[in-house]
């Protein structure tokens, strides 16, 4: 029997380390609705240029705020972690640069080996990419050596709300 991929978010909620009856933030992006297709200037086939992602409801004791970009149909393979944003924000714009992020944010190595947005690159198949925010009760997780590991221990018990918009992307002729 196939286990519809929504009937696992409440288990990785709680492995991000969501409080019980937390908040949901709303997250959007000009660039594509929830679960459409993430345009090709986004990706790997385009000029690998990060959406631009906004969110709102933010608990009022949200100290910082993180985005997670990943792809779960690839075991999660990690394309995008930037942390530490400013509790005064409310979205990221298009084309953040690794090493041109917002004063005060921080970003983890991607599953590309570096740090800075790497954009969907499917071997085959229609794959889904979770765009997932984070508001947090600390201002900084202090994380000396960003990874995904890292800011998942760091910010267990710290997550006031989170929520996700899911894109998708099938390259051509695979």
């Amino acid at each position: 029997m196939a286990i519809h991929p929504l009937a696992i978010l409440p288990i990785l909620l709680g492995m991000a380390g969501a409080r019980p009856g937390g908040a949901r933030l709303t997250v959007t992006s000009p660039a594509f609705p929830a679960g459409g297709a993430i345009p090709k200037r986004h990706t790997c086939d385009g000029g690998n240029v990060s959406p631009a992602v906004a969110w709102s409801g933010a608990p009022a004791a949200t100290k910082s705020f993180a985005v997670v970009v990943d792809d779960p149909d690839a075991r999660n393979f990690t394309h995008w972690l930037i942390f530490d944003i400013p509790a005064s924000a409310t979205s990221m714009p298009e084309g953040v640069r690794a090493g041109s992020v917002p004063k005060g944010a921080a970003e983890a190595a991607n599953d590309f080996g570096a740090t800075g947005y790497g954009g969907p690159c499917p071997p085959s198949g229609t794959h889904r990419y979770s765009h997932r925010v984070y508001a947090l009760d600390v201002a900084s997780l202090a994380l000396p050596r960003a990874t995904k590991k890292a800011f998942e221990a760091a910010a267990k018990g710290h997550v006031l709300a989170e929520g996700e918009l899911v894109g998708t992307y099938r390259r051509a002729g695979r």
